[in-house]
């Protein structure tokens, strides 16, 4: 492991165990942690300037949703995600997405369902730049903002933890990132249908998009 990773300073009602699983997590996502990097708990632990405890459990959490893989006695290391994994992520996020969509346009207040139509704006002008990249990153605010629209808690807390291997497996997936442009009209047509809260067509829309209806 190279990467050196800043100690961890705890603001008011940061929860230690979550601030090492996101900061090891992040570093994952920027590359810092590089697929195949060595983890190593010691080491980790000195850098973020807490126990080997919360790494432990941060290194627990990662493993259970692909990022890290560890050989008992051998190794813990940053994953290299397969086609295979990428494409089982992007069928989940799917899936997952439709159905928050049409518990966030059920229930969502106005102020909220404004948040989540400017964020569909962002979308679709996203993909009619023709610039995959950041519509994946608009996206992922429009997906954060229709999971926490649903008020699920478990919707909520699961996809906070699912969020860090959903962005490391699709960023840059080429079935995603490929011609943007071609979807645009219906991007735009999930955004008119978010705003009209048909949650129905939002939700077939979404599978549509990404090819899993």
């Amino acid at each position: 492991m190279s990467a050196t990773l800043p100690p961890i300073r705890l603001e008011g009602g940061t929860i230690l165990s979550d601030e090492v699983h996101a900061r090891i997590g992040a570093a994952i996502l920027d590359g810092s942690l590089p697929a195949g990097a060595r983890l190593r708990d010691v080491q980790l632990a000195e850098q973020l300037g807490v126990s080997r405890t919360p790494v432990r459990e941060a290194l627990q959490r990662l493993e259970r949703f692909g990022l890290v893989e560890v050989a008992v006695g051998r190794y813990t290391r940053v994953s290299e995600p397969t086609e295979q994994l990428r494409a089982d992520t992007g069928e989940f996020t799917a899936y997952f997405m439709g159905n928050a969509l049409r518990i966030a346009l059920r229930r969502a207040s106005d102020a909220e369902l404004a948040r989540v139509v400017e964020a569909a704006d962002a979308v679709v002008a996203a993909v009619r730049s023709g610039d995959g990249l950041s519509v994946f990153e608009a996206s992922t605010v429009m997906f954060e903002r229709v999971t926490k629209s649903t008020g699920n808690v478990v919707f909520i807390s699961f996809i906070r933890e699912a969020a860090l291997a959903i962005q490391r497996n699709l960023r840059g997936w080429r079935p995603f990132m490929a011609s943007p442009v071609t979807r645009a009209e219906g991007y735009q047509n999930l955004r008119d249908r978010i705003a009209a809260r048909d949650a129905d067509e939002a939700e077939r829309l979404i599978r549509r998009l990404y090819g899993v209806d």
